[in-house]
């Protein structure tokens, strides 16, 4: 029977694609080549023995067959989600693919950790590292059970739920050395080490340095907070970026300057599929971060 070669795989790179719009893009947010994804499809188009999309030169469109099996495919990949569940969380098995940014693997994370390993010790959690657009992307592909990121500058798709677990300042951290406390005049006169632009929490410091009209030379651009600290520590240049990261308990040699009037904040989510948000280990572990 052909309809028994279909495998979970498949119909989670097909609701990429159809998310996405291409092979290639499909891809690259779920760790796939595009000739893997191609080839997906086509073990997927071959078992139902029928063509999914419309192929206008690199886009793939959903054809009227593919319309109509795309809530298919996510209802059966929620079923099967469903059919691991157990009442009580305790008694949970298996893996729990968890996404994290880099601040949250050493700040939030670890301790809710060691609180989900005491509670389900059966449990096997992965980590999943990466920036908060990636981890968003591989929660909406199902590729990871629950992330916690950077609530992103725009609505998320209404198959997503996300509860706020706090809300991280914005400072400006210099070198020790450096004088001065006003921060808008030691943006002007200083070099930027920058808070990636492309990163959700980027594009806060850009909005800030706008709404402000803040012309600054920028010295370097990254998106860890660790890295960035380090930078300025050696004299590189100044920053914008939230009050987290191994930094703060680490004793780095800078000087934290408060914004005062004109702070602003980051929040920090944690991002499932609306569908997963009542299973046992979800909740579990939503009551395990929830407790910092």
């Amino acid at each position: 029977m052909k309809q028994g070669r279909i495998m979970l795989r498949e119909l989670r790179t097909f609701i990429a694609v159809a998310r996405h719009g291409t092979f290639a893009a499909a891809g690259m947010h779920i760790g796939l080549t595009q000739s893997a994804v191609s080839a997906q499809m086509r073990n997927l188009e071959r078992a139902l023995n029928q063509q999914l999309f419309d192929r206008t030169g690199r886009q793939a469109i959903l054809n009227a067959a593919g319309k109509r099996a795309l809530p298919m495919a996510t209802e059966m990949l929620e079923l099967f989600s469903r059919m691991a569940t157990v009442e009580d969380a305790g008694e949970c098995s298996g893996e729990l693919r968890i996404g994290a940014i880099a601040s949250v693997q050493t700040g939030l994370l670890p301790p809710a950790l060691l609180r989900l390993r005491h509670a389900a010790p059966r449990v096997e959690p992965k980590l999943v590292p990466g920036v908060s657009l990636n981890l968003l992307s591989l929660v909406d592909a199902g590729e990871v059970d629950v992330a916690i990121l950077i609530r992103p500058p725009f609505p998320l798709p209404k198959e997503l739920h996300t509860q706020v677990l706090r809300q991280e300042r914005f400072v400006l951290v210099v070198p020790l050395a450096l004088e001065g406390d006003d921060p808008l005049e030691i943006l002007r006169e200083h070099p930027l080490v920058r808070y990636d632009r492309t990163s959700f929490g980027g594009r806060l410091v850009s909005r800030f340095l706008r709404e402000q009209r803040l012309d600054v030379q920028v010295a370097l651009e990254l998106d860890e907070l660790d890295g960035i600290v380090k930078m300025v520590e050696c004299g590189l240049g100044v920053s914008l970026i939230p009050l987290a990261g191994l930094w703060l308990e680490l004793g780095a040699k800078v000087r934290i300057i408060e914004l005062g009037d004109l702070t602003f904040y980051r929040e920090l989510i944690l991002l499932l599929r609306h569908s997963q948000r009542n299973l046992p280990i979800q909740q579990l572990f939503r009551d395990c971060i929830e407790l910092d």
